[in-house]
């Protein structure tokens, strides 16, 4: 009876933390796209580690698949200089997975500039947990103006 009362709690601890963890990655992650939206920069920066890296996957118009890198200093300067509109990412969590310092992140999402939808996709996260804070190192997006809804919701 005690061990059964022993791996309960553990259980329940393990629950317990693995949900303050996710909780934790999606402050990290929000706090990146609030830093879009509002225009700033320095609120972005903290979230990426230095070494981050930024790609693209589109498909171009003779229908083949591009792979496009961006350098950190290079996003940071768009987000924080004054551009027209608002960059509004609307995001859904749809896949968190966590292991020791270790995290993947699937997001859908539909980019608006103010209420004017530009397009869609998915971002793929890979984020570590160092000096207590969870931190990006790499980000993968797809866009497309298209079938945005039926991909996100027929996987």
């Amino acid at each position: 009876m005690k061990h059964l009362l022993f791996y309960t709690l553990f259980l329940m601890g393990s629950s317990s933390f693995a949900q303050t963890e996710q909780e934790n990655i999606k402050t990290t992650i929000n706090q990146l796209f609030e830093g879009m939206k509002t225009g700033d920069s320095s609120l972005v920066a903290a979230v990426f580690h230095p070494e981050v890296t930024l790609q693209t996957v589109t498909i171009n118009k003779q229908g083949e698949t591009t792979l496009h890198k961006e350098q950190l200093a290079s996003f940071l300067n768009a987000v924080g200089s004054p551009h027209e509109g608002v960059w509004n990412e609307k995001i859904t969590f749809t896949r968190i997975q966590i292991d020791d310092q270790m995290a993947h992140v699937w997001t859908d999402y539909q980019f608006y500039l103010d209420e004017t939808f530009i397009h869609c996709g998915v971002n793929s996260f890979q984020l570590v947990k160092l000096n207590k804070q969870w931190q990006i190192v790499h980000l993968m997006d797809t866009r497309r103006k298209k079938e945005c809804n039926e991909k996100a919701f027929n996987r």
